[in-house]
């Protein structure tokens, strides 16, 4: 029984949080999507650098930057509710909102690439520039349709 316990507490605190997520205002959904995608936006910047030798390849700070892209990956989407198209300045299209199948898909894409990313950045170089360019390419699926320049 011991351990359900911390499982339920888990869940109930989860539940709150998604709650809480969906209850915000359109300004706060904003800020809150668009500083995840910031932290997303330093830490690929970090392993770029080091794909493209701007940076030596350090394995410690590469498998770091990545975890944390890999964590980020999960999180913005929880701020792109309804209502969020507008509200303060943002570049999301308002095709998120009309073509919320193929969002979530790339957002799903997205997930899978850094999840790789994570597991390739701390070994060696090559690697990292593999997964540094697959996990650019899904970021890039993502803002050619639905990101306004």
């Amino acid at each position: 029984m011991k351990p359900v316990v911390p499982v339920l507490t888990a869940l109930a605190v989860a539940g709150a949080f998604a709650t809480v997520v969906h209850a915000q205002s359109p300004d706060r959904q904003i800020k809150y999507r668009q500083g995840i995608l910031q932290g997303m936006g330093w830490h690929m910047g970090v392993l770029g650098a080091m794909a493209k030798g701007e940076r030596p390849y350090d394995a410690q700070v590469a498998a770091r930057s990545a975890k944390f892209v890999h964590e980020l990956a999960e999180m913005p989407w929880d701020g792109f509710g309804p209502g969020s198209d507008a509200g303060a300045p943002t570049k999301a299209k308002p095709e998120i909102w009309k073509e919320r199948a193929k969002f979530d898909k790339l957002g799903q894409d997205l997930r899978v690439e850094t999840a790789k990313l994570a597991s390739a950045a701390g070994t060696d170089l090559a690697a990292l520039r593999g997964a540094v360019g697959a996990t650019g390419k899904a970021c890039s699926n993502c803002h050619d349709d639905f990101r306004a320049k």
